[in-house]
């Protein structure tokens, strides 16, 4: 009895690891996949073919910042250049104000924390994904270093 005990444990503990192993798998390929856009987008650069000053790249992400509002009337908007500088502009949109927050980005990170929605926008925009960009759509995050914050 005990013997079946013990196998079984071991059965649903390997099955269990094989999930895992098979998730963390899926997500490596998905992130090298990603890098590898990047590093393509970035050997334009180094080949001469864009100016690296332009502001070239844009992604915006709409949503609902504020329990109260629906209607994604929130938004944040990355702009960069092909060497990552550039700014993320967010305006949180309630019933009787908007806040609006502009943060600089340096090498394709932000300078200050990021909310995740922030963050979204600047992944996409990194990528080549915007105009318009969803906080589902699955984006790589490049191991930014700075915590992500949330919006009050």
């Amino acid at each position: 009895m005990i013997l079946v005990t013990v196998a079984i444990a071991g059965l649903v503990a390997g099955a269990t690891g094989l999930s895992i192993a098979l998730a963390a798998h899926n997500r490596v390929n998905l992130v090298v996949e990603e890098c590898a856009d990047v590093l393509r987008r970035q050997l334009q650069v180094a080949g001469g073919v864009v100016d690296n000053q332009a502001l070239r790249d844009l992604a915006i992400v709409h949503y609902d910042a504020l329990k109260e509002m629906s209607g994604r009337l929130s938004f944040s908007l990355a702009v960069i250049n092909a060497a990552g500088d550039g700014v993320v502009v967010t305006s949180i949109n309630g019933r009787s104000e908007t806040r609006t927050y502009a943060k600089v980005v340096r090498d394709g990170r932000g300078i200050e924390p990021l909310s995740p929605e922030e963050d979204q926008a600047l992944r996409a925009a990194r990528l080549g994904k915007g105009p318009v960009v969803r906080m589902t759509d699955p984006l790589p995050d490049f191991g930014s270093g700075t915590p992500s914050t949330t919006h009050a």
